[in-house]
């Protein structure tokens, strides 16, 4: 008789068997455990396991068993399009009869991990930003490698009316979450921002629509940031967004865009100038510079309203990280919307 159930092996039980180097099948002398809002990654010598939290957010539901496989089997199928020789599968967590964990075992499933080859630390674009080792010639890699990726994709069937919805929805919902009182962000500058991008969404509205016609709107990575971005020895980029189809379906400039922005962050602006550039000359899709600002002044926001959510959770909210992140997000989202009044003052 079993005496556990699937449902009765808690998160804190699963994470403290996978912290253990001898619950993998590959020989490993550490691992190194990292926890995440949705998930705990567990770096073996030569891997890389990611196990989905039991949690639900507005985007996303893992908590139950069947669930997290999905989403899972997702997180391969789409992360091989630009990271094929990374992702190697799903690994299923067993527990037999007397409790005994395994993974890949022929007891009941309890869970799913997500196996990747790991990747050096050092060879990811943010390391290398960091490091002042990034090339000319990496940036060019990576516009040609996106540029390919996004012309095989098949457009988006969505409504223009129903496109420039989703943002009017989102810039209302960063303006309500980033006014909240006890985060202690400057609501005036908050309210600034969001009622620019308001107004340069209706202005701009023919540029939207005009993405949209123009087959532009795919079903991209959509978390395009420089630590997702792997230079060597083959580029790769990792960590597509699986959960939400919806957060997926991006204009092609807008994703680059927030790759750019991101730089910009890191202190290398210059480098997203040159991926845009180098973009634009390899795919011919040449769109106002005005769009790519509100794109990016958008994904700032955004940005900023993850940031300072961490307030939320207890063993956060007494820690300086998350509104200064939260205020450099929202600078650079009123940089960039001012950017783009520029080009939103000379329509018409």
């Amino acid at each position: 008789m079993m005496l556990h159930s699937p449902d009765e092996i808690i998160l804190e039980s699963k994470v403290a068997f996978l912290r253990q180097p001898t619950s993998f099948p590959e020989s490993t002398y550490h691992v190194e455990a990292i926890e995440t809002h949705m998930s705990w990654v567990f770096l073996t010598d030569s891997h890389a396991y990611k196990l989905k939290k039991p949690v639900h957010y507005d985007a996303l539901d893992f908590r139950t068993i069947a669930a997290r496989r999905h989403y899972c089997e997702e997180e391969v199928r789409l992360n091989r399009r630009l990271a094929g020789s990374v992702y190697l599968g799903v690994v299923s967590i067993t527990v037999d009869q007397i409790g005994n964990l395994q993974l890949g075992g022929c007891g009941a499933t309890i869970d799913f991990l997500v196996k990747m080859r790991r990747l050096p630390a050092r060879n990811m674009l943010d390391y290398a930003i960091k490091d002042g080792t990034v090339q000319t010639g990496d940036i060019g890699k990576i516009a040609a490698l996106l540029s390919n990726f996004y012309h095989g994709l098949p457009p988006i069937p969505i409504d223009p009316a129903a496109y420039r919805n989703r943002f009017l929805v989102a810039i209302h919902r960063n303006l309500r979450e980033l006014s909240t009182i006890s985060y202690q962000l400057p609501v005036a500058q908050v309210e600034l921002v969001c009622t620019a991008q308001h107004a340069a969404l209706q202005r701009m509205s023919g540029w939207f629509d005009e993405r949209v016609r123009a087959g532009r709107i795919i079903e991209g990575h959509g978390d395009l940031r420089p630590e997702h971005i792997c230079l060597r020895p083959d580029l790769v980029i990792i960590d597509c967004l699986e959960f939400s189809p919806e957060m997926r379906q991006v204009d092609a400039v807008d994703e680059l865009g927030f790759l750019a922005l991101e730089c910009e962050r890191l202190g290398a602006s210059e480098l997203g100038v040159m991926l845009l550039d180098d973009y634009e000359k390899i795919s011919g899709d040449r769109p106002d510079p005005g769009l790519i600002h509100f794109y990016q002044s958008y994904r700032a926001c955004i940005r900023a309203t993850i940031a300072i959510r961490h307030l939320d959770e207890e063993k956060f909210r007494h820690s300086a990280e998350w509104p200064r992140r939260a205020m450099e997000y929202l600078r650079l989202a009123e940089r960039h919307i001012q950017e783009c009044a520029k080009s939103v003052h000379s329509i018409g």
